[in-house]
């Protein structure tokens, strides 16, 4: 591993860690967050989650049976399973394993 490339790493390990622990050291018991920061932070997985849909069906309508169908699928496995057991990981692998099956079989 060259010098450049654990520069990189470590640059970048810096920056995470120092970005995870900004709102910490900033909101203590003395300073709480603001209210529009809570609401933002009860809005935006939401709307992420939104934007990641429409991002992922983006290209269903163009060849429907090849790559439609099964993203639609996909989508709605993953919102039936994280609807039944409420675990984002099963959702997320239930939802990729069928769009992959889908994609082999079709």
């Amino acid at each position: 591993m060259s010098g450049y490339t654990l520069a990189a790493i470590l640059v970048s390990v810096a920056c995470t860690l120092s970005l995870r622990a900004l709102p910490f050291l900033i909101f203590t018991k003395n300073r709480p967050m603001p209210e529009w920061l809570r609401r933002l932070g009860k809005t935006l997985p939401m709307a992420i989650m939104a934007v990641l849909v429409v991002y992922c069906l983006k290209d269903a309508f163009g060849d429907p049976v090849h790559t439609g169908i099964p993203q639609a699928l996909g989508v709605a496995v993953a919102a039936a399973s994280y609807k039944w057991k409420h675990s984002t990981l099963l959702s997320i692998l239930l939802g990729t394993a069928t769009v992959m099956l889908l994609l082999r079989i079709l």
